[in-house]
C-alpha cells in the first residue's frame, strides 16, 4: 500500500484536536486484572467489555475523546446488543486504535532495563488491524532514568523499535503514537528526569528520521518532565510545565501535529494542572499537546463502578468528569475549583 500522507495528517490532527484527548484503554490482561482487583472485580472477558462499553457508551464523556487505544482483545469485542466497540468508539466521533507493541522484556546484559518487542510479525498484523478498524497505533518503550541509567545501548534499541514501527504504520497508513517513557516510579530529582528525557527524545527522533518516517503523519507520547514519585521534593505544577515545554522544544520537529502525554503515575488532578499549566502558559507552540491518559480518566470510573450495573450512571459521570477537565486543560482553560464544584 502506498503512504498517503495528506490522510495520515488529517487523522493526526484529528487525534490531537483542541478540547479533546486519547483515552488509552489498551491495558493487558494483567494491567486490566490489578485495576480490576483493586474494585473487587473477576477480570473476565464479560466484564472488561461490560466495562469498556459503558465509557465507549459515555454520550458526555466521550465528547472530549478524540481517540481510544484499544487492546488486541477489545478490538475484536462486539456490545451486548452485538454492536463491534469499534462501532460504538466510531458512532462517538471519536478514533479507534489499537496497542500493537507485545510489551517488555529484560534486556540482555543490562541492569534493570527494557527493549520493546513485537516487531516480528507486524506488517501482517497492522493490514489485520486496518480491517478491524484502527486507524492509529501506539508503541511504549521505557527508560528509567536513576543510577547513570538509561544505556546508550537501551536507548539507541528502544528508538530504533520505534522507528521500524512507526514505518510499519505509516507503510498502511495508520498513524503511529511514538511513545518512549522515562518513568517517574524511583527517588530522582526533576534533573534527571530532564536530561534523560532529553537524550531519549533526540536519539528516537534521529533513528525516525533515517526510517523515513514523515513527522507530520505521527504523533509523540512522551512523559513530561517532572521529579520521581518517591522524591525528597516534588517540584511545582508551573516548572513541571515550563521544562516539559523546554525540552520538547529542543527535540520535536515542529512538523508534528500533536504531543499527547501520558499520566505515568501522575494523581488525576495533577496530570490535569500539568497539562493545563503548559497550555495556559505556552502559546503559538508549533504543536498542540494534549493528553493520552488511561488511569488518569478511569481511575474514578472503576471506582465508582465497582463491577455493579447499577453504578453505571454514576461511573459514567465520573468518567464525563475526568474528560470534560481534561478537555479543558488542552487549551489552558482548567481550573481547581471547577473539580471541587463537581465534588
Amino acid at each position: 500500500m502506498a503512504m498517503n500522507l495528506d490522510e495520515l495528517n488529517r487523522i493526526a490532527r484529528a487525534m490531537v484536536e483542541k478540547g479533546k484527548g486519547i483515552l488509552a484503554a489498551d491495558e493487558s490482561s494483567g494491567t486490566i486484572k490489578k485495576r480490576f482487583d483493586k474494585i473487587g472485580v473477576e477480570s473476565t472477558e464479560e466484564n472488561r467489555r461490560d466495562y469498556r462499553e459503558f465509557l465507549f457508551r459515555s454520550k458526555e464523556g466521550m465528547k472530549h475523546i478524540s481517540g481510544v487505544i484499544l487492546y488486541d482483545e477489545t478490538i475484536r469485542q462486539k456490545a451486548r446488543d452485538g454492536t463491534p466497540l469499534v462501532k460504538l468508539i466510531e458512532e462517538a466521533g471519536s478514533i479507534p486504535g489499537i496497542k500493537v507493541d507485545k510489551g517488555t522484556k529484560a534486556l540482555p546484559f543490562s541492569k534493570d532495563e527494557t527493549i520493546t518487542e513485537g516487531l516480528d510479525g507486524l506488517r501482517e498484523r497492522l493490514v489485520e488491524y486496518r480491517g478491524l478498524g484502527a486507524r492509529f497505533a501506539k508503541w511504549r518503550a521505557t527508560y528509567t532514568p536513576t543510577q547513570g541509567r538509561p544505556s546508550y545501548t537501551c536507548i539507541n534499541a528502544n528508538a530504533q523499535a520505534l522507528a521500524r514501527y512507526a514505518a510499519l504504520c505509516q507503510e498502511e497508513n495508520i498513524v503511529p503514537i511514538v511513545e518512549p517513557e522515562v518513568l517517574m516510579d524511583y527517588d530522582n530529582d526533576i534533573d534527571a528526569c530532564e536530561a534523560v528525557t532529553e537524550w531519549v527524545l533526540k536519539e528516537t527522533f534521529q533513528q525516525l528520521y533515517y526510517a523515513n518516517v514523515a513527522p507530520e503523519g505521527m504523533i509523540l507520547k512522551p512523559n513530561m518532565i517532572i521529579s520521581g514519585m518517591k522524591a525528597e521534593k516534588r517540584a511545582r505544577v508551573e516548572e513541571v510545565a515550563d521544562r516539559t515545554v523546554k525540552v520538547l522544544k529542543h527535540c520535536v520537529p515542529a512538523a508534528v501535529p500533536g504531543i499527547a502525554f501520558l499520566s505515568g503515575g501522575q494523581s488525576e488532578e495533577e496530570a490535569t494542572a500539568h497539562l493545563n499549566a503548559m497550555n495556559a502558559a505556552h502559546l503559538n507552540l508549533p504543536w498542540r499537546l494534549t493528553f493520552s491518559y488511561g488511569r488518569a480518566l478511569q481511575a474514578a470510573p472503576q471506582k465508582a463502578w465497582s463491577g455493579k450495573a447499577d453504578n453505571v450512571p454514576a461511573a459514567q459521570r465520573a468518567f464525563a468528569h475526568r474528560a470534560q477537565m481534561n478537555g479543558l486543560a488542552t487549551t489552558g482553560a482548567w481550573k481547581p475549583d471547577l473539580e471541587k464544584k463537581a465534588a
